[in-house]
C-alpha cells in the first residue's frame, strides 16, 4: 500500500508537547508500516501569533524524535487556493453571508437553551435580502461567512471508535471564515487534504464533531474524504486533562531532562493500547507493532514516572560509546580518572545521562561528613585496614571480609556504615566499583571525616 498519506499540522504559536507529539507520532507510525508519506503541514494562517522561531522548534523536535517528513509546505503561502474554494463554494450557493455580532450570537445561544432547544445557529443570515445585507454593512458591519450543512445524516467508518454518524441538522453551520477575511482552521485544511491526496486523517477524538461537516465540505469541493482515525486524548495519571502542565511537558523540556527520544516515542506509541509498555529499540519497530485495532476508546493516561521508568530501563542498558556526548557534558569540571568505568558504575542508579553528574559530584567532589556515633569504633577498624596502593574489584570483598572477621559485624551491619561514610548515600551503585572510583587517598579521607 504505497499510496497511504498523512499528515500532522501543527501551529507554529507554540512547542510540542506530548499530547500533539502523540499525533505526529501515530500518522508516522501508520505511514511506514504501510510504506506511506508523512507530510509535515505547518498551519500558519494566524500570522500575529505564528513565528518562524515556533516552526523551526518545532522541525528541531521532530527531527531529534526520529519522525522525519517526506514533504512540507505552509498553509500562508496557499491563500489563493483558499479564495478559489471560498469562490467556488459561494457560485454553488454553499457559503452564505452573516452579520451578528459575537454578543448576538451568544444571546441566541441562550436563548435557545432557556426554550429546551439545542443551540443551533438559525441560518437568519441565509434569509437575508440584498438590501437587508446592504443596509448593515452601511452600519459598518462585515459578514463571517458559513457553510450551509446539507442537513443529512454523515456516516464514515472511524478506524478507531468504529461506524460513526452525525445528523448535520444537529449542528450549526460551520463558519469558514471570519468577518476580518481570515480563515478558520476548516477551510484551509480540507482544500490542502484534497490537493496533496491525504488519504488518512488521524487526530485527538475532540475533532470527532467536525467531522461530519468537514465530510461535506470535502464532497462540496469535488473531493473525496478521508478515512479518519479519532485517538482518545492523553490524560494525566489522575485521569485529568495535562492542559495545565504541558509546558514541562513539552519535548524540549524533556529533552533537556535527558529523556531520550526513543523512550518518549515508546510511552507514547503504547499509551492506551493493547500492548504492553515497554522499550523499543527503534521507531521501526514500533511502526512494524502499530495497528489501529490495538488501540482503545478509553481516555490513555500519561505518568510522568512511567516515562523516567522507562528512560531508566533504557540508560541502565546502554553503552559507554552511546553515552558519551551526553555524559561528557554531565562530567564538566570533575576529575573522573576513568568516563567509562564511571559511566559502567553508575549508569543502573541514574534514570537519564545527565544525572550521572550528580553521582560524580558525590564520587568526586567533597560530601557532608556522616553523623555516625554508633560506628566510630567499626570506622576506626576500617580506616587502620584500609588496602593501600591501587584499587581493582577485588579490593572491596578483601577489605570488607577482614573487617568481617576482624568485628564479627555481617549484612547491613559491615556495609552500610562504610557506604555512608564514603559516598554520603544510603543507597547507590556497587561499592566493589566505587571503592576503585574513589582510590585509596580519597576513601581514607572520608573515612577520617566520618570518625567525629
Amino acid at each position: 500500500m504505497s499510496d497511504i498519506i498523512v499528515r500532522f499540522a501543527p501551529s507554529p504559536t507554540g512547542r510540542l508537547h506530548v499530547g500533539n507529539v502523540r499525533t505526529a507520532l501515530i500518522n508516522w507510525l501508520f505511514a511506514k508500516a504501510q510504506n506511506g508519506k508523512f507530510i509535515l503541514r505547518i498551519d500558519d494562517t494566524d500570522l500575529e501569533r505564528s513565528t518562524a522561531e515556533y516552526e523551526q522548534g518545532i522541525r528541531d523536535d521532530l527531527t531529534w524524535l526520529g519522525l522525519t517528513w517526506d514533504d512540507s509546505f505552509h498553509q500562508s503561502k496557499r491563500f489563493g487556493k483558499y479564495d478559489e474554494a471560498v469562490a467556488s463554494l459561494k457560485e454553488k450557493g454553499l457559503l452564505y453571508a452573516c452579520y451578528e455580532t459575537p454578543d448576538e450570537l451568544e444571546r441566541k445561544r441562550k436563548i435557545a437553551l432557556s426554550r429546551g432547544r439545542p443551540p443551533v445557529y438559525d441560518r437568519a443570515g441565509l434569509n437575508l435580502s440584498d438590501d437587508e445585507k446592504a443596509k448593515l454593512e452601511a452600519e459598518g458591519r462585515k459578514p463571517h461567512w458559513r457553510f450551509k450543512l446539507s442537513g443529512n445524516r454523515v456516516e464514515w467508518t472511524d478506524l478507531v471508535r468504529g461506524p460513526q454518524s452525525i445528523d448535520s441538522s444537529s449542528v450549526s453551520d460551520p463558519i469558514l471564515v471570519r468577518e476580518d477575511g481570515s480563515y478558520l482552521y476548516t477551510l484551509p485544511s480540507v482544500v490542502d487534504d484534497i490537493e496533496y491526496g491525504i488519504t488518512h486523517v488521524v487526530r485527538g477524538e475532540d475533532h470527532v464533531t467536525n467531522s461530519g461537516a468537514q465530510i461535506e465540505i470535502f464532497l462540496a469541493l469535488g473531493g473525496t474524504a478521508p478515512q479518519m482515525a479519532h485517538t482518545p486524548l492523553l490524560v494525566g495519571a489522575d485521569g485529568q486533562g495535562l492542559s495545565k502542565r504541558l509546558g514541562s511537558l513539552s519535548i524540549l523540556e524533556l529533552s533537556k531532562r535527558g529523556i531520550e527520544p526513543v523512550a518518549i516515542a515508546s510511552l507514547l506509541a503504547k499509551l492506551g493500547t493493547s500492548d504492553n509498555v515497554e522499550i523499543r529499540p527503534s521507531l521501526e519497530v514500533l511502526s512494524e507493532e502499530f495497528s489501529f485495532d490495538k488501540i482503545g476508546r478509553a481516555p490513555a493516561r500519561f505518568d510522568e514516572e512511567d516515562l523516567l521508568k522507562l528512560n531508566s530501563n533504557l540508560v541502565s542498558e546502554m553503552s559507554y560509546a552511546e553515552a558519551k556526548a551526553a555524559l561528557d557534558h554531565a562530567l564538566e569540571g570533575a576529575e573522573c580518572p576513568d568516563p567509562e568505568f564511571f559511566w559502567e558504575t553508575v549508569k543502573g542508579n541514574v534514570s537519564t545521562v545527565s544525572e550521572a553528574g550528580m553521582w560524580a559530584k558525590t564520587l568526586f567532589g567533597e560530601i557532608e561528613a556522616q553523623d555516625l556515633p554508633e560506628d566510630q569504633d567499626y570506622l576506626k577498624a576500617a580506616l587502620g585496614s584500609l588496602p593501600s596502593g591501587e584499587y581493582d574489584l577485588e579490593t572491596w570483598g578483601a577489605w570488607t571480609n577482614a573487617l568481617k572477621a576482624e568485628t564479627g559485624r555481617k549484612g547491613r551491619g559491615l556495609f552500610m556504615p562504610l557506604r555512608l561514610a564514603l559516598t554520603g548515600e544510603g543507597r547507590g551503585p556497587e561499592m566493589n566499583r566505587v571503592l576503585v572510583l574513589l582510590g585509596e587517598a580519597r576513601a581514607k579521607a572520608r573515612l577520617e571525616k566520618a570518625i567525629s
